[in-house]
């Protein structure tokens, strides 16, 4: 019997990282400055867990990004609302933050706004088939179920998601190769998006909101865990 090979993936500086399990077990990392170089290079994974919103509204505000922040709870600011796509066409922030006012009432996050050259990189590479959009918050709260955890970017939060991914079977080593150039943060992240990945693959993973809302092209939008 074949295995069953996930990527999950994060941005990271310079790029893209992403680690893959087969059959839920780390088998490698990888890294790529683009991500289509990342997905083309294994077109033997069954599904890619991206940690990038996928699919965009007209108007209003995307319902997996209320529905996730809901979820979080304490830890809702992690989730950045994706403003509609009218308002990503815009050259610049200051501009967009009028659309979008226009379009919804309120402003949206510089957070947010730093996402787009990478959003588009990710939507352009969406294949509906493959590649579903995944929240690391949401896998670590899925695996620790509910566990308050501390900042991604402080020792004891590092520490207490390493502890998670080992509960999930996933040893990350240290050694990565040129993927170990990527922030620690991400790649635990890129880990958490494999295990949804791996969810998703075996049928077990759960929709935000569900069932998925559906973007004027008809494209399901949901992070899924």
């Amino acid at each position: 019997m074949s295995e069953l090979r996930v990527f999950g993936v994060d941005a990271c500086k310079g790029g893209w990282v992403a680690i893959e399990l087969r059959d839920g077990v780390f088998a490698a990392a990888h890294i790529a400055p683009a991500l289509s170089t990342l997905l083309r290079a294994r077109d033997d994974i069954a599904v890619v867990g991206l940690d990038m919103p996928l699919g965009l509204v007209d108007d209003g505000w995307r319902q997996a990004d209320i529905v996730a922040a809901g979820t979080l709870g304490a830890a809702r600011s992690t989730v950045f609302r994706v403003p509609p796509r009218p308002v990503l066409l815009e050259a610049e922030y200051e501009s967009a933050v009028k659309r979008c006012r226009a379009i919804t009432g309120q402003g949206f996050s510089r957070q947010a706004w730093a996402l787009r050259r990478k959003l588009w990189e990710a939507n352009a590479c969406r294949d509906r088939d493959r590649v579903y959009e995944v929240h690391p918050e949401l896998s670590f709260r899925g695996i620790g179920a509910g566990r308050p955890l501390a900042s991604k970017k402080t020792w004891q939060g590092q520490m207490q998601r390493c502890d998670l991914l080992l509960k999930a079977g996933i040893k990350v080593p240290a050694e990565l190769g040129p993927a170990g150039r990527a922030g620690p943060d991400d790649v635990l992240d890129a880990a958490a998006a494999a295990w949804s990945a791996h969810r998703i693959a075996t049928g077990r993973a759960v929709s935000y909101p569900d069932p998925p809302e559906a973007s004027a092209a008809g494209d399901a939008i949901a992070i899924w865990c």
